[in-house]
Order: structure tokens, then sequence, then C-alpha cells
């Protein structure tokens, strides 16, 4: 693909968050699919959880999602701390994204 990065479409559940292999607690996630210049795609989105479980993530390296369908995501918070009250925090998804024909507009 040449030319800006086209918006796929949204994806939304929920599943485990997890830092590498240990469970970290239960979130919903609502993802935007991107599809850049090389053909790849990236996501974007907001993670939602228990804070204090939130709060132990943020920062972390080795991070997964693994959705209720069965998808292993990668993320990787912007923020890498919370007051121990936030419940929402912005994060780049990686990894088992769909392929451009199946995200939902």
């Amino acid at each position: 693909m040449r030319g800006p990065i086209r918006y796929l479409g949204v994806m939304r559940g929920e599943g485990h968050l997890a830092c590498g292999g240990e469970p970290i607690g239960r979130a919903a996630y609502e993802i935007d699919g991107f599809q850049t210049r090389g053909g790849d795609v990236v996501g974007s989105g907001e993670i939602r959880m228990d804070a204090w479980e939130l709060h132990r993530a943020l920062g972390r390296k080795e991070l997964s999602l693994t959705t209720d369908e069965g998808r292993v995501l990668e993320v990787r918070f912007s923020s890498r701390r919370s007051d121990g009250r936030t419940t929402a925090a912005h994060a780049d998804i990686g990894g088992d994204l769909p392929p451009v024909e199946q995200w939902t507009r």
C-alpha cells in the first residue's frame, strides 16, 4: 500500500491481560485498526480494567492480552504511571490482529 495510513475499523471485546505469562487480570478493550504504508496492521486503543490491576500493568514490558476469541495481542501502554484509581489507559496494540478484510467499520 502506498499513500496515507488507512483506518480499518474497530475491534471490541474482553480478555485476560498477562505479563510474561503471569496473569494480571480481566480487561475490556476497544481497538482502532490501521493499515500502515508498508501493509502491516496495527492497533491503537483503550484498555479498561480494575484500577489496581491496571496500576500494576502500567510501565511493564512483555504484556499480552488474550482475547475471549483466542487472539494473543501485544500491548504497550502509552502511560507508565497511574494514580491507582484510573480504570482505563491508552495502548498501542500489535500481535495477532485481524487481517485487513476482517475489520468492522
